[in-house]
């Protein structure tokens, strides 16, 4: 028996090469493939069109069992302490930086995916309110406060830091 030959070369089984996906693309597939296995794993399963923010919430309070931020609780002798000099029985939790990070893609993702914007439960309020919490606390616990990041302007050829809504406000 002949084996069937394509004539131009190329196999007739094997797929079209996809394209190289970034990392920040193959960790949002990632994550999204993620969320969606542990809303099938919930007693009863949740279909992602029926998936809201409190589902969102418990995979984040869920994913704290992996995590690997020490989370000085109150009564510890380490709480407040930037550099605490010995171990402590503080639960380990997800850094509030991995969980803003996560957010960010799985909101990404839930609208790439064909969910309407105004109806994304990774962009509720309830969403930020958790992790405003989450930022506070581990910086208490830390005894290290929080401050934003303010960004830097970009200085043009003269050495002159340009901005968009200055140049906007003076009619130029």
């Amino acid at each position: 028996m002949m084996p069937n030959i394509d004539p131009s070369g190329e196999g007739t089984s094997a797929p079209p090469p996809r394209p190289q996906l970034s990392r920040y693309e193959s960790q949002k597939r990632r994550d999204w493939n993620t969320f969606g296995q542990y809303l099938q794993n919930q007693r009863p399963a949740v279909a992602l069109p029926q998936c809201n923010y409190s589902h969102v919430l418990d995979f984040m309070r869920y994913l704290d069992q992996f995590g690997k931020t020490k989370v000085h609780i109150h009564g510890c002798v380490f709480f407040g302490q930037p550099d605490p000099v010995g171990p402590c029985t503080c639960p380990l939790k997800q850094a509030w930086g991995s969980l803003d990070a996560l957010m960010g893609r799985l909101r990404a993702a839930y609208e790439e995916n064909g969910g309407a914007p105004e109806t994304n439960p990774f962009a509720n309020g309830a969403i930020r309110v958790y992790l405003r919490d989450v930022r506070d606390s581990q910086a208490t616990a830390r005894g290290i406060p929080y401050k934003k990041k303010k960004r830097k302007r970009k200085k043009n050829s003269e050495g002159v830091a340009s901005n968009f809504h200055q140049m906007q406000s003076s009619g130029i």
